[in-house]
């Protein structure tokens, strides 16, 4: 026979335990279970596939929403690099630019935003191809991303490079992005 006060004691015990389950642990994972099924089931470049659908998605709506909250119709180069810099430190990467041009601008990362649930998890890197390409090609007409070095990879940090120009050839392993009216 339950007693009610040993439920209730018991699940003030349950409570307090201390485990590393929050909302973001929780949907971290969620993402990094998902992702490694479809690259067991169908490989990884078709589950980077996959996510890249829904990049371009949330690249979208990052895209609009900082274009409304400057007041603009489209985002300069400069503003493109701040942008992508600062969401990815709005979602706890630590992205930063290394070097800027016409033709492209180059970043570095120190963290990535799925933490350390991102290793051996590289389709979920085509969120940022994906967030990036979508962002830079629908301001600035065209963009090509390549994902040089990734934490995902197992490198220590992240390079990735956005090409603003298309050149004769796309090199190994690089998305390119265009602008929806174009």
């Amino acid at each position: 026979m339950d007693h009610p006060a040993t439920e209730i004691g018991a699940t003030k015990n349950v409570a307090c335990l201390p485990l590393p389950l929050e909302r973001d642990v929780f949907l971290r994972r969620l993402l990094r279970e998902l992702a490694g099924t479809l690259q067991d089931v169908v490989g990884v470049q078709e589950a980077s596939g996959y996510i890249s659908v829904v990049g371009a998605s949330i690249g979208e709506h990052i895209d609009h929403a900082y274009r409304s909250a400057l007041s603009v119709d489209r985002l300069s180069r400069d503003q493109v690099a701040a942008v992508l810099v600062d969401l990815k430190r709005r979602i706890q990467g630590d992205f930063f630019v290394i070097e800027e041009s016409e033709d492209r601008i180059v970043f570095g990362n120190r963290a990535c935003p799925f933490g350390e649930l991102v290793l051996g998890r590289p389709s979920l890197c085509m969120m940022t191809s994906n967030v990036f390409g979508a962002i830079a090609a629908e301001n600035l007409g065209y963009a090509a991303v390549s994902l040089e070095r990734t934490i995902a990879q197992g490198h220590e940090g992240c390079r990735v490079v956005v090409y603003l120009r298309p050149s004769d050839g796309v090199r190994h392993g690089m998305r390119e992005y265009f602008r929806k009216d174009d």
